[in-house]
């Protein structure tokens, strides 16, 4: 991973006196809304702040982070089994363990994990609502026995499907094997495309790939099969930090930490849907969130 040929560098310090702080996210719905929180936190503390919000994919945020070229910005925990290449070690399927995992190997690199919002937003699978209702369809058992049964077309990317953490993780859990003439693979991992075609029914697709916190689940009247076995990695959201910074102004982690302790599933979807379905800005969603909810320092 490209991530790799930086860890060992010395990054220049981004927190000299009077500097801003440089907040980013990633370029999906929820970074720009967690990302929007954290920049008008710190705005409110009286930080100086610049934003760099949508700035790209995980590689390319976490390895700004690293370089010193940002300040903060919101990751998972769950990706750090990938940061640290182990994909396979249980402790990333639970919540704590992942976050104490990462939260230690990541102080040796000079970062400080903030504390983290109780919301899985991990790969999922979500079935049209009519077939979940009419199959009794809840959890991945009952998933697996509609597969077996033969009454599942699932719409995915082609990394969900090929992936030993995603697809493979689950058949393993819930002795099942979905056949490859079942699925319809996608280059892309935009789950609003593979849940628009489970609700649509598309290509006669029933079932589609989907993150736990996706907004528009209820918009879509799709049913997200709950994994009772925890089958998948833990991805829970919080805030980043480069060391040099949180030392520089310690007030930022009681700060975020009101606001991430808040948001949990129900919570981030309902944020989430309100950028997706009903077209808001982040910035303004996670700028009326703060203040109906007293959340701004």
């Amino acid at each position: 991973m490209a991530w790799l040929a930086l860890s060992g560098m010395r990054a220049p310090d981004s927190a000299t006196a009077g500097s801003p702080l440089v907040v980013a996210s990633k370029s999906d719905t929820e970074g720009a809304l967690t990302g929007a929180m954290i920049a008008q936190v710190l705005e409110k503390l009286n930080l100086p702040v610049l934003r760099k919000l949508g700035l790209g994919p995980t590689l390319i945020v976490r390895n700004s982070l690293l370089s010193g070229e940002i300040s903060i910005y919101p990751e998972y925990t769950g990706n750090g089994a990938f940061f640290t290449g182990t994909e396979t070690d249980p402790i990333w399927k639970s919540p704590q363990g992942a976050y104490d995992t990462i939260r230690r190997r990541d102080a040796e690199r000079g970062l400080a994990w903030l504390t983290r919002a109780p919301a899985n937003n991990t790969w999922l699978i979500a079935v049209n609502g009519d077939l979940a209702r009419r199959e009794h369809l809840t959890t991945m058992t009952d998933f697996a026995g509609a597969v077996r049964r033969g009454l599942i077309r699932l719409a995915a990317s082609t990394e969900f499907v090929e992936s030993p953490a995603a697809l493979p993780a689950f058949e393993a859990a819930y002795g099942f094997a979905l056949p490859l003439n079942r699925i319809i693979s996608l280059p892309g991992g935009d789950t609003s495309v593979t849940a628009r075609a489970a609700a649509q029914g598309i290509s006669g697709v029933n079932a589609g790939m989907v993150y736990g916190t996706d907004g528009a689940l209820a918009a879509l009247d799709l049913v997200v099969m709950s994994d009772p076995l925890d089958a998948q990695i833990v991805y829970e959201v919080a805030p980043v930090i480069r060391q040099a910074d949180l030392a520089r102004h310690p007030e930022i982690a009681p700060a975020l930490a009101r606001v991430f302790t808040r948001l949990d599933a129900e919570t981030l979807r309902r944020l989430n849907a309100r950028i997706t379905v009903d077209g808001d800005v982040a910035e303004a969603v996670a700028a009326r969130y703060l203040s109906e909810n007293g959340l701004l320092p």
